[in-house]
This record gives C-alpha cells, structure tokens and sequence, in this order.
C-alpha cells in the first residue's frame, strides 16, 4: 500500500467557513513557525508540496504572498516572504513546491479565469516575476494550475486550450520545471477513447485526480474503480502521470459551507487500499489544519490534529516499506 508523498500548501485557505480553525493563526506565523511546519511535514516523509495559491483574489479584495505589484501584500501577515520561507525550507529538506500560477481573479470564477485574457496576463506576469525572484531554489520543482474545472464526462474544450497556454509560458521561461493540474469529477468521468485523446492533446506533465471523498461524492469502495479507468486511459494515451489527490478531510457540518476537520484514520486507510495500485503518487489535501505535529512551535488546526498526525505516524510505519 503505498503512503502519502506530498500535500497540498497554503497560507490563507480560499474558502473563509472551511479555514475555521487555522486561517486567524496562520496570518500571525512568523518565518520560524512556517519552517516549523515545512519540517512537519518532511517528518511526515512527504516530498511534494503544492502552494494552492501565490494570489488570492475574493469579490471585493485581493492578495499576493511575493513582491509584485499586481496584488497588494496582506497587512496583517507577519511573515513578510512566506514563499521564499517555504522554498528555503524545503531545499533544506529536498522537498519539491509546485509553485500555483492561478487565481489571479476571484477564485470561484474558474471559467472566467480559464478565458480571460486579463486573468492569463496577471497570471503570465505573477509567473515572470515568480520565476525571476525564487527559480534559483533547487526545491522549485514545477509548476501548479489550480483553476479547476469539473470533468463533466470530460474536459471542457476550454480547459485544455488553458492548460496547454500556461504550460507554454511555463515551458518558455522555466524549461525544466513540470506542469500539475488537479482536476474534480473524478466520479463522473468517462475515461474512454475521447478522454484518451483529449489527454494526448493536453501538455501537462502530471494529473492528479481529487478523490472526492471528503466532499461526500465518492466513497473508497468506489475510487479503486475510477483509479483503475483512468490508468488504462493514462496509459493507452502515453502521457501525464496518474497522481491522486486524496482528501483526509471531513466536514464539520454542511460541505463547503462548515469547517475542514480530520477524518478518521480507518477512512484515509481505505482511501489508501483503493488507490494504491492504480497511481504513481499519493498526494494529499491538505496537511495544514488536519494534521500537527506533537509539541509543534506552530499549532493550528483543529483539536483532532495532534491524534491524527499521531495515527498516521503509526499506520505509515506499518506500509512505508511494503508500498507496490
């Protein structure tokens, strides 16, 4: 059974009801306590981390977490380079960041931001600037696209013509740097010959796929299922890495509109058998907030975090060494 490599990274989570119980903390982390929290997770024998978002762009404010002008920086947040802390410190421990180049307009605007030129020049010009200010650090691995669309059956036409755009510029100013996407609709996907071309026809390097069980639309005694479709459709079409991006969250109350707190560790146990054989990275959404280390300098998160980074420790000793 494999464990999970990486995790998704943020510094302000987009959704306000779901950040409940780690949003205020985290805006007061200073440069010390961020770092605490990249040696978390590297404790927890990740490799990956994906920064959810450079930018955050709501109806009526918008923030950046770089130098640039684009956005302004977030008065009340101590730690005034959070992505080069986060950079730094996973050189440090030979993590690997896909840096996200979206959201450079109101974050649930996905199509909109998919086709709007005035998004894409934020967004190429964020990247030019990101690129410029943080690429010599080993551990900027690649690049993330977190301007989501459902695969309703499959892609939306749009969403590969965006994808295909960002990876461009991408391949333009960073060569060597690998381009992720994280799609949803996982359950309602049709991984047949079209979906085969669609995934010929789209450039990026890896895919990794929400397993939505967090969110309620799926359940582990149907995800091997999906998992399983779509690794025949990676492999008939010969290209992009079948990743999984697998939810250790549960709903406080009512989904999207309630607090993220830790699932139960049976749950992400199942999630993990599920998968296990048809991905070739398990990623996780997210370890902020679900998960904190005992004695951690830099708690946040719900009440549950402790125990469950604790349950995991003990699972992950069990299966690190005999992972297929």
């Amino acid at each position: 059974m494999k464990t999970i490599k990486g995790t998704w990274f943020e510094f302000k989570h987009h959704n306000i009801p779901e950040g409940k119980y780690w949003n205020p903390i985290c805006r007061k982390f200073t440069d010390e306590q961020w770092r605490a929290k990249v040696r978390e997770m590297h404790h927890m024998g990740m490799e990956y981390v994906v920064l959810m978002c450079s930018s955050l762009v709501y109806e009526d404010s918008a923030e950046a977490y770089f130098n640039t002008d684009i956005f302004p920086f977030p008065e009340d947040m101590v730690c005034k380079d959070p992505i080069g802390v986060l950079l730094d410190e996973c050189d440090k421990c030979d993590m690997k960041v896909f840096v996200s180049c979206g959201f450079y307009g109101v974050w649930t605007h996905t199509y909109d931001n998919m086709t709007s030129p005035e998004v894409t020049a934020r967004a190429f010009k964020a990247m030019d600037e990101l690129w410029a200010q943080y690429g010599n650090h080993k551990s900027f691995y690649g690049w993330y696209f977190p301007d989501e669309t459902c695969i309703n059956g499959h892609f939306l036409e749009e969403f590969i013509t965006y994808v295909n755009a960002y990876s461009a510029h991408a391949h333009k100013i960073s060569p060597n740097a690998k381009t992720m996407i994280a799609p949803y609709g996982t359950n309602i996907l049709v991984a047949d010959e079209q979906y085969v071309d669609q995934l010929k026809r789209m450039d990026v390097d890896i895919v990794a796929y929400q397993d939505e069980i967090g969110v309620r639309k799926s359940t582990p005694d149907q995800t091997g299922a999906y998992y399983k479709a779509l690794r025949a459709a990676h492999d008939a079409a010969g290209r992009s890495a079948l990743w999984a991006d697998m939810e250790v969250f549960e709903f406080e109350a009512d989904v999207y509109r309630s607090a993220l707190i830790p699932a139960a560790m049976e749950r992400v146990e199942k999630q993990l058998e599920a998968i296990s054989p048809y991905v070739d990275v398990v990623l996780c959404y997210q370890y902020l907030g679900m998960f904190n280390e005992p004695s951690t300098i830099a708690y946040c998160g719900h009440p549950d975090s402790v125990r469950y980074f604790e349950e995991y420790q003990a699972f992950r000793k069990k299966y690190e060494n005999n992972e297929d």
